[in-house]
C-alpha cells in the first residue's frame, strides 16, 4: 500500500494526474441539469434573489425535533426585508412569505416550471410533492417579486 498522501511534490502530482485521467465522462443528465441551472441563475431586472439564510438539514441542533415533527425539512430565504419559510414533507411544500401579501408563487425545476399556486393575504401557500433536483421558489405580491436561490429538497 502505498503512503497518502504521498511524501513529494513529484508523487502528489503525478497521483492527481491520474486521478483526472480516470475521471470518464460526466452523465447527460448532469449536464443538462447544470446548463439549465446555470440558464436561469438570473431573474428579470424587477426580481431580487433570496439567498438561504437557513436549512434545518444543516442544523444539527434542530434535527431531532423536526424528525418528531413531521416535518422532512425546514428552509428559509432573505432578500432585504423579504422572507420566504419553506417546510417541505412527505405530502408536499407549505411556505409563507413576509411581509404577507396575497399573490403567487411558482417552483421551477432545471427543466421548466412544476407548480404554481396563489399565496393568501397573509402569505400562506401551498403545493403538492415537487420533483427530486434543484428547485427554485418565485414569489410575486403587488410589493414583491423573489426568486429564491436554486436548491435540492431531498
Amino acid at each position: 500500500m502505498e503512503q497518502w498522501p504521498p511524501v513529494g511534490d513529484d508523487a502528489l502530482l503525478a497521483e492527481l494526474g491520474a486521478a483526472l485521467l480516470d475521471s470518464g465522462p460526466v452523465p447527460e443528465e448532469f449536464l443538462d441539469a447544470a446548463l439549465a441551472a446555470f440558464g436561469w441563475r438570473t431573474t428579470e431586472p424587477d426580481w431580487s434573489i433570496a439567498e438561504l439564510t437557513f436549512d434545518s438539514a444543516l442544523d444539527l441542533a434542530s434535527a431531532g425535533l423536526l424528525r418528531s415533527g413531521g416535518t422532512d425539512r425546514t428552509l428559509t430565504f432573505r432578500s432585504g426585508p423579504v422572507v420566504i419559510e419553506i417546510e417541505v414533507t412527505s405530502t408536499g411544500v407549505v411556505g409563507q412569505l413576509s411581509p404577507p401579501g396575497g399573490g403567487r408563487v411558482s417552483a421551477r425545476t432545471t427543466t421548466g416550471r412544476c407548480a404554481d399556486v396563489p399565496m393568501d393575504a397573509m402569505g400562506y401557500f401551498s403545493m403538492g410533492v415537487l420533483p427530486s433536483g434543484p428547485v427554485q421558489f418565485r414569489a410575486r405580491t403587488t410589493q414583491h417579486a423573489v426568486a429564491t436561490t436554486w436548491v435540492s429538497l431531498r
